[in-house]
């Protein structure tokens, strides 16, 4: 059914095996087959989860509270602290 094949990693040019056992887990589960080696998928993961996250100045639009928020503030939009936006959120909840 399946047999061994040899890739060629996209990034490093190494050849890397991928196995019968692998092939058949990535056909399960709907994956298109690797076009890097595990070193590579592996430097390529741990390179993105270092990125960090921007975060902006605000001013709660209810409480007046100086926040950090995650997104670039749009004038006339209000903003929340994290505090503020939990209550809103639990408010609304507690409608539904």
């Amino acid at each position: 059914m399946y047999e061994d094949k040899t890739l060629v990693c996209k990034d490093c040019g190494k050849e890397f095996v991928f196995t019968a056992g692998e092939q058949e887990f990535y056909e399960a589960k709907g994956f298109s087959e690797p076009i890097r080696c595990k070193e590579c998928r592996d430097a390529r993961k741990a390179g993105a989860q270092k990125k960090p996250r921007e975060l902006f100045d605000a001013v709660c639009a209810e409480c007046g509270a100086e926040c950090k928020v995650p997104f670039q503030p749009v004038d006339g939009r209000p903003v929340l602290c994290s505090s503020c936006f939990k209550k809103r959120k639990e408010a609304e909840e507690a409608v539904d």
